[in-house]
C-alpha cells in the first residue's frame, strides 16, 4: 500500500504549480505530465494527471474540469523540515512571496525557526528548523 498526496487546482495551475515547487527542491523533478487532448473534458493542454518528486516523496495534481465552491485550506499542509537557516529563509521567501503568512518566519518556542505561510496557489506550507 502507497500513500501519496493528490492537489486538485482550479483555473489551470496545475503544471505551473508543479514548476514552481520542483523548482524550489534541489531533488525536485517531474515525473510524468498527461495533458488533455482536443474532444476531451478539460481544456485542451491542461494537466489530466501529473506526478512529481520533493524530497524523495511522490506527489500528484490535477487541473480540475469542473468548478468547486471549495480549494485548499491551511488544515491541510505540507510540511518541511529545513536542514539550514539559509534553506528556510529561501523557501519561506518563496512560498510566501506577495501572500499573508499564517505564521511569520520566527521561534515560537517548538524549534530554532518556524513559519507557516500559503503559497499564491493556495496550498499551505509550514517550515520548520529544529
Amino acid at each position: 500500500m502507497k500513500v501519496t498526496t493528490f492537489l486538485m487546482f482550479q483555473n489551470g495551475d496545475a503544471e505551473e504549480a508543479m514548476n514552481f515547487y520542483v523548482s524550489l527542491f534541489d531533488d525536485g523533478k517531474v515525473v510524468s505530465v498527461e495533458r488533455y487532448g482536443p474532444g476531451e473534458p478539460g481544456p485542451e493542454g491542461t494537466v489530466k494527471h501529473a506526478l512529481f518528486t520533493l524530497a524523495g516523496r511522490e506527489y500528484m495534481c490535477i487541473d480540475s474540469v469542473p468548478k468547486h465552491d471549495f480549494t485548499f485550506t491551511p488544515s491541510m499542509s505540507l510540511f518541511v523540515d529545513c536542514d539550514s537557516e539559509e534553506q528556510i529563509q529561501r523557501l519561506y521567501d518563496a512560498l510566501g512571496e506577495g501572500r499573508q503568512a499564517l505564521m511569520p518566519l520566527g521561534s515560537y518556542g517548538f524549534g530554532t525557526k518556524f513559519g507557516w505561510v500559503n503559497d499564491r496557489f493556495g496550498v499551505s506550507w509550514q517550515l520548520s528548523l529544529a
